[in-house]
């Protein structure tokens, strides 16, 4: 397993940007893919975005391509989320994720790791 700790949420405007990070440990960073869902309060998790093992190609969805960036620093067990030009409906916990497949997974049920989230609020 591998244990994440998000950071780096908050309150912004419309408009406004965060960067949110999530500490791994446990087991060797570069192995997982990782990931960012988020969820709002009654709702299912949501897909945000997944990044490789080595950074490359991330994935998004389609509420978030082109204001949200996924980054991993794998010599600093982090990965990272740029989200820029925020909008209310994005304000939800944003939560990491962590597994040991082969592809991306969009399904909350096949992560294997989660971290516990972060409040991301967004004001109009």
């Amino acid at each position: 397993q591998v244990q994440l700790v998000e950071s780096g949420g908050g309150s912004v405007q419309t408009g406004g940007s965060l960067r949110l990070s999530c500490a791994a440990s446990g087991r060797t960073f570069s192995e997982y893919i990782m990931g960012w869902f988020r969820q709002a309060p009654g709702k299912e998790r949501e897909f945000v975005a997944a990044i490789s093992r080595s950074g490359d190609n991330p994935y998004y969805a389609t509420s978030v391509k082109g204001r949200f960036t996924a980054s991993r620093d794998n010599a600093q067990n982090t990965m990272y989320l740029q989200m820029n030009s925020l909008k209310p409906e994005d304000t939800d916990v944003y939560s990491c994720a962590a597994y040991s497949g082969n592809y991306y997974r969009t399904l909350p049920n096949d992560i294997d790791d989660w971290g516990q989230g972060t409040q991301v609020t967004v004001s109009s």
